[in-house]
Protein backbone atom coordinates (compact mmCIF):
# COMPACT_ATOMS: atom_id res chain seq x y z
CA UNK A 1 0.00 0.00 0.00
CA UNK A 2 1.29 3.46 -0.80
CA UNK A 3 2.30 5.57 2.19
CA UNK A 4 -0.24 8.15 3.22
CA UNK A 5 2.11 11.07 2.85
CA UNK A 6 5.38 11.37 1.01
CA UNK A 7 7.86 8.69 0.08
CA UNK A 8 9.10 6.04 2.45
CA UNK A 9 12.27 6.80 4.40
CA UNK A 10 15.45 5.27 3.02
CA UNK A 11 16.93 2.12 4.57
CA UNK A 12 19.76 3.67 6.60
CA UNK A 13 20.53 1.14 9.30
CA UNK A 14 23.69 -0.85 8.62
CA UNK A 15 22.79 -4.54 8.38
CA UNK A 16 26.08 -6.08 7.18
CA UNK A 17 29.50 -4.94 6.00
CA UNK A 18 31.06 -7.13 3.29
CA UNK A 19 34.78 -6.52 3.53
CA UNK A 20 36.65 -9.33 1.72
CA UNK A 21 37.78 -7.17 -1.21
CA UNK A 22 41.29 -5.77 -1.10
CA UNK A 23 41.19 -2.19 -2.33
CA UNK A 24 38.35 -0.17 -3.84
CA UNK A 25 35.07 -1.86 -4.76
CA UNK A 26 33.77 -0.38 -8.02
CA UNK A 27 30.42 -2.09 -8.46
CA UNK A 28 27.83 -4.13 -6.56
CA UNK A 29 24.71 -5.59 -8.20
CA UNK A 30 21.67 -7.45 -6.93
CA UNK A 31 20.80 -10.76 -8.53
CA UNK A 32 17.52 -10.88 -10.44
CA UNK A 33 14.16 -12.23 -9.26
CA UNK A 34 13.91 -12.15 -5.50
CA UNK A 35 17.45 -10.73 -5.41
CA UNK A 36 18.69 -12.80 -2.48
CA UNK A 37 22.32 -12.48 -3.55
CA UNK A 38 24.71 -9.73 -4.62
CA UNK A 39 27.83 -9.68 -6.82
CA UNK A 40 30.64 -7.20 -6.28
CA UNK A 41 33.77 -6.38 -8.27
CA UNK A 42 36.81 -4.29 -7.52
CA UNK A 43 40.41 -3.28 -7.79
CA UNK A 44 41.56 -6.72 -6.56
CA UNK A 45 40.42 -8.26 -9.90
CA UNK A 46 37.97 -10.55 -8.12
CA UNK A 47 34.20 -10.82 -8.41
CA UNK A 48 32.56 -12.00 -5.21
CA UNK A 49 29.12 -13.55 -4.73
CA UNK A 50 27.55 -12.77 -1.35
CA UNK A 51 24.55 -13.60 0.76
CA UNK A 52 23.79 -10.06 2.00
CA UNK A 53 21.38 -11.31 4.66
CA UNK A 54 24.06 -13.38 6.40
CA UNK A 55 26.96 -11.22 5.25
CA UNK A 56 28.85 -14.24 3.92
CA UNK A 57 30.90 -14.72 0.75
CA UNK A 58 29.64 -17.72 -1.22
CA UNK A 59 31.99 -17.79 -4.18
CA UNK A 60 34.88 -15.93 -5.78
CA UNK A 61 35.19 -15.60 -9.56
CA UNK A 62 38.73 -15.03 -10.81
CA UNK A 63 39.84 -14.54 -14.40
CA UNK A 64 40.29 -10.78 -14.76
CA UNK A 65 43.86 -9.57 -15.09
CA UNK A 66 42.91 -6.02 -14.17
CA UNK A 67 40.35 -4.19 -12.04
CA UNK A 68 36.67 -5.09 -12.38
CA UNK A 69 34.51 -2.05 -13.19
CA UNK A 70 31.14 -3.48 -14.20
CA UNK A 71 28.83 -6.47 -13.67
CA UNK A 72 25.50 -7.36 -15.30
CA UNK A 73 23.43 -10.34 -14.15
CA UNK A 74 21.18 -12.33 -16.50
CA UNK A 75 17.41 -12.52 -15.90
CA UNK A 76 17.60 -16.14 -14.73
CA UNK A 77 20.75 -15.71 -12.59
CA UNK A 78 22.55 -18.50 -14.47
CA UNK A 79 25.18 -16.21 -15.93
CA UNK A 80 26.62 -12.75 -15.64
CA UNK A 81 28.92 -10.51 -17.64
CA UNK A 82 31.80 -8.48 -16.27
CA UNK A 83 34.32 -5.99 -17.59
CA UNK A 84 37.13 -3.70 -16.55
CA UNK A 85 40.76 -3.01 -17.32
CA UNK A 86 41.16 -6.10 -19.50
CA UNK A 87 39.66 -4.58 -22.69
CA UNK A 88 37.66 -7.81 -22.95
CA UNK A 89 34.17 -8.61 -21.75
CA UNK A 90 33.86 -11.82 -19.73
CA UNK A 91 30.71 -13.96 -19.64
CA UNK A 92 30.49 -16.34 -16.67
CA UNK A 93 28.60 -19.50 -15.77
CA UNK A 94 27.52 -18.88 -12.17
CA UNK A 95 27.33 -22.54 -11.09
CA UNK A 96 30.58 -23.65 -12.69
CA UNK A 97 32.35 -20.46 -11.68
CA UNK A 98 34.18 -20.17 -14.99
CA UNK A 99 34.08 -17.89 -18.03
CA UNK A 100 32.15 -19.26 -21.01
CA UNK A 101 33.38 -16.57 -23.38
CA UNK A 102 35.71 -13.63 -23.54
CA UNK A 103 34.82 -10.95 -26.06
CA UNK A 104 37.77 -8.92 -27.29
CA UNK A 105 37.69 -5.85 -29.51
CA UNK A 106 37.74 -2.73 -27.37
CA UNK A 107 40.89 -0.61 -27.50
CA UNK A 108 40.68 0.59 -23.90
CA UNK A 109 39.27 -0.44 -20.55
CA UNK A 110 35.62 -1.45 -20.60
CA UNK A 111 33.75 0.75 -18.13
CA UNK A 112 30.34 -0.85 -18.43
CA UNK A 113 28.58 -4.02 -19.58
CA UNK A 114 24.83 -4.56 -19.73
CA UNK A 115 22.85 -7.62 -20.78
CA UNK A 116 19.48 -7.25 -22.50
CA UNK A 117 16.32 -8.67 -20.91
CA UNK A 118 16.74 -12.27 -22.07
CA UNK A 119 20.57 -12.23 -22.02
CA UNK A 120 20.90 -12.83 -25.76
CA UNK A 121 22.61 -9.51 -26.48
CA UNK A 122 25.36 -7.83 -24.50
CA UNK A 123 26.36 -4.19 -24.79
CA UNK A 124 29.76 -2.93 -23.66
CA UNK A 125 30.93 0.67 -23.31
CA UNK A 126 34.57 1.63 -23.20
CA UNK A 127 37.21 4.25 -22.60
CA UNK A 128 37.76 3.96 -26.37
CA UNK A 129 34.46 5.93 -26.85
CA UNK A 130 32.60 3.03 -28.49
CA UNK A 131 29.67 0.84 -27.57
CA UNK A 132 29.88 -2.71 -28.92
CA UNK A 133 26.94 -5.08 -29.24
CA UNK A 134 27.56 -8.81 -28.98
CA UNK A 135 25.19 -11.65 -29.91
CA UNK A 136 25.61 -14.29 -27.20
CA UNK A 137 23.77 -16.92 -29.28
CA UNK A 138 26.15 -16.66 -32.21
CA UNK A 139 29.39 -18.65 -32.27
CA UNK A 140 31.21 -15.69 -33.85
CA UNK A 141 33.21 -13.60 -31.42
CA UNK A 142 32.97 -10.36 -33.41
CA UNK A 143 30.50 -7.64 -32.36
CA UNK A 144 27.28 -7.42 -34.36
CA UNK A 145 27.43 -3.63 -34.23
CA UNK A 146 29.77 -0.87 -33.08
CA UNK A 147 28.27 2.48 -32.05
CA UNK A 148 30.89 5.18 -32.54
CA UNK A 149 29.00 8.42 -31.90
CA UNK A 150 30.48 9.22 -28.47
CA UNK A 151 33.45 11.59 -28.45
CA UNK A 152 34.82 10.43 -25.12
CA UNK A 153 34.66 7.45 -22.76
CA UNK A 154 31.31 5.67 -22.39
CA UNK A 155 30.52 5.33 -18.67
CA UNK A 156 26.99 3.97 -18.44
CA UNK A 157 24.61 1.83 -20.49
CA UNK A 158 21.02 0.67 -20.37
CA UNK A 159 19.70 -1.96 -22.75
CA UNK A 160 16.11 -3.03 -23.33
CA UNK A 161 14.18 -4.68 -26.15
CA UNK A 162 14.25 -1.73 -28.54
CA UNK A 163 16.64 0.89 -27.16
CA UNK A 164 20.17 1.37 -25.94
CA UNK A 165 20.95 4.36 -23.73
CA UNK A 166 24.61 5.38 -23.49
CA UNK A 167 26.03 8.09 -21.24
CA UNK A 168 29.49 9.50 -21.95
CA UNK A 169 32.16 11.73 -20.48
CA UNK A 170 31.48 13.98 -23.50
CA UNK A 171 28.35 15.22 -21.70
CA UNK A 172 25.80 13.48 -23.90
CA UNK A 173 23.18 10.84 -23.30
CA UNK A 174 22.53 9.01 -26.57
CA UNK A 175 19.40 6.94 -27.10
CA UNK A 176 19.53 4.45 -29.96
CA UNK A 177 16.17 3.20 -31.21
CA UNK A 178 17.11 -0.14 -32.71
CA UNK A 179 13.73 -0.72 -34.32
CA UNK A 180 13.62 2.60 -36.17
CA UNK A 181 17.37 2.91 -36.64
CA UNK A 182 17.29 6.36 -35.05
CA UNK A 183 19.61 8.12 -32.63
CA UNK A 184 18.64 10.89 -30.26
CA UNK A 185 21.41 12.80 -28.52
CA UNK A 186 20.71 14.89 -25.43
CA UNK A 187 23.47 17.27 -24.37
CA UNK A 188 23.61 17.47 -20.56
CA UNK A 189 26.77 19.55 -20.58
CA UNK A 190 28.79 17.66 -17.96
CA UNK A 191 30.36 14.18 -17.90
CA UNK A 192 27.63 11.55 -17.41
CA UNK A 193 28.33 8.81 -14.85
CA UNK A 194 24.95 7.03 -14.74
CA UNK A 195 21.69 7.02 -16.73
CA UNK A 196 18.78 4.91 -15.52
CA UNK A 197 15.28 4.89 -17.02
CA UNK A 198 12.19 4.52 -14.86
CA UNK A 199 10.48 1.12 -15.09
CA UNK A 200 7.88 2.45 -17.53
CA UNK A 201 10.56 4.11 -19.67
CA UNK A 202 8.96 7.57 -19.55
CA UNK A 203 11.72 9.27 -17.54
CA UNK A 204 15.51 9.04 -17.35
CA UNK A 205 17.62 9.67 -14.24
CA UNK A 206 21.07 11.05 -15.09
CA UNK A 207 23.97 11.80 -12.75
CA UNK A 208 26.78 14.11 -13.86
CA UNK A 209 30.07 15.48 -12.54
CA UNK A 210 28.62 18.89 -11.65
CA UNK A 211 27.10 17.47 -8.45
CA UNK A 212 23.69 17.13 -10.08
CA UNK A 213 21.23 14.34 -10.65
CA UNK A 214 18.61 15.24 -13.25
CA UNK A 215 15.32 13.69 -14.27
CA UNK A 216 14.38 13.98 -17.95
CA UNK A 217 11.27 13.19 -19.95
CA UNK A 218 12.47 10.50 -22.37
CA UNK A 219 10.10 11.51 -25.17
CA UNK A 220 10.68 15.26 -25.24
CA UNK A 221 14.07 15.47 -23.53
CA UNK A 222 12.59 18.10 -21.19
CA UNK A 223 14.21 18.55 -17.78
CA UNK A 224 11.65 17.58 -15.13
CA UNK A 225 13.70 17.94 -11.95
CA UNK A 226 17.20 18.50 -10.59
CA UNK A 227 18.53 16.99 -7.38
CA UNK A 228 21.45 18.67 -5.60
CA UNK A 229 23.32 18.95 -2.31
CA UNK A 230 25.70 16.04 -2.77
CA UNK A 231 29.38 16.25 -3.79
CA UNK A 232 30.06 14.57 -7.15
CA UNK A 233 32.77 16.13 -9.33
CA UNK A 234 35.51 13.57 -10.01
CA UNK A 235 34.48 9.91 -9.79
CA UNK A 236 31.88 7.60 -11.24
CA UNK A 237 28.99 7.63 -8.78
CA UNK A 238 25.60 6.11 -9.49
CA UNK A 239 22.19 7.57 -8.80
CA UNK A 240 19.17 5.27 -8.77
CA UNK A 241 15.47 5.29 -7.97
CA UNK A 242 14.40 4.31 -4.47
CA UNK A 243 11.54 1.97 -3.70
CA UNK A 244 8.53 2.32 -6.03
CA UNK A 245 10.45 5.11 -7.79
CA UNK A 246 9.13 7.64 -5.28
CA UNK A 247 12.64 8.78 -4.36
CA UNK A 248 16.07 9.35 -5.89
CA UNK A 249 19.16 7.98 -4.14
CA UNK A 250 22.83 8.72 -4.75
CA UNK A 251 26.03 8.01 -2.84
CA UNK A 252 28.61 10.77 -3.13
CA UNK A 253 32.34 11.44 -2.96
CA UNK A 254 32.21 12.35 0.74
CA UNK A 255 30.87 8.88 1.63
CA UNK A 256 27.29 10.03 2.25
CA UNK A 257 24.07 8.60 0.77
CA UNK A 258 21.65 11.30 -0.32
CA UNK A 259 17.93 10.83 -0.90
CA UNK A 260 15.41 13.18 -2.50
CA UNK A 261 11.68 13.24 -3.07
CA UNK A 262 11.18 12.47 -6.76
CA UNK A 263 8.35 14.95 -7.19
CA UNK A 264 9.55 18.10 -5.43
CA UNK A 265 13.31 17.31 -5.29
CA UNK A 266 13.59 18.14 -1.59
CA UNK A 267 16.34 16.38 0.34
CA UNK A 268 14.90 13.72 2.62
CA UNK A 269 16.06 13.74 6.21
CA UNK A 270 18.68 13.60 7.51
CA UNK A 271 19.97 16.63 5.61
CA UNK A 272 22.89 16.57 5.23
CA UNK A 273 23.11 12.77 5.49
CA UNK A 274 25.85 11.21 7.65
CA UNK A 275 29.14 9.93 6.25
CA UNK A 276 28.76 6.14 6.09
CA UNK A 277 31.81 5.19 3.99
CA UNK A 278 35.39 6.41 4.51
CA UNK A 279 35.86 7.18 0.80
CA UNK A 280 33.81 7.83 -2.35
CA UNK A 281 30.68 5.69 -2.76
CA UNK A 282 31.16 4.12 -6.18
CA UNK A 283 27.81 2.37 -6.54
CA UNK A 284 24.35 2.67 -5.01
CA UNK A 285 21.61 0.18 -5.82
CA UNK A 286 18.19 -0.23 -4.26
CA UNK A 287 16.73 -3.70 -3.79
CA UNK A 288 14.40 -4.39 -6.77
CA UNK A 289 11.51 -5.62 -4.60
CA UNK A 290 12.17 -5.07 -0.91
CA UNK A 291 11.25 -1.51 0.13
CA UNK A 292 13.63 -1.72 3.06
CA UNK A 293 17.01 -2.67 1.61
CA UNK A 294 19.77 -1.14 -0.48
CA UNK A 295 23.48 -1.72 -1.07
CA UNK A 296 26.47 0.58 -1.52
CA UNK A 297 30.07 -0.06 -2.54
CA UNK A 298 33.01 2.20 -1.88
CA UNK A 299 36.64 2.96 -2.60
CA UNK A 300 37.14 2.21 1.11
CA UNK A 301 37.07 -1.51 0.20
CA UNK A 302 33.65 -2.37 1.58
CA UNK A 303 30.15 -3.19 0.43
CA UNK A 304 27.44 -2.24 2.90
CA UNK A 305 23.94 -3.65 3.17
CA UNK A 306 21.35 -1.17 4.50
CA UNK A 307 17.97 -1.93 6.01
CA UNK A 308 15.25 -0.24 8.02
CA UNK A 309 15.84 -0.41 11.73
CA UNK A 310 13.72 -3.28 13.01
Amino acid sequence: MAPSRGPQALARTLHKTLSNHRGPVHVVRYAKGTAKYVLSGGQDRAIRLWNPDLGTEIKKFEAHGYEVLSISVSHDNTKFASSGGDRSVFVWDVTAGVTTRRLAGHMGKVNVVELNTDATVLASGSYDSTVRLWDLRAPARAPIQVLEEARDAVQTLHVDATTIIAGSVDGHVRTYDLRKGELRSDFIGHPVTSAIPSSDGTTLLVSTLDSHVRLFDTTSGKLLNAFTGHNHTSYRCRACFGHAEATVVCGDEDGAVWAWDLVDATVLQPNPPPKVHDKVITWTEHHPIDPGEMITSSADGTVKVWRHSS
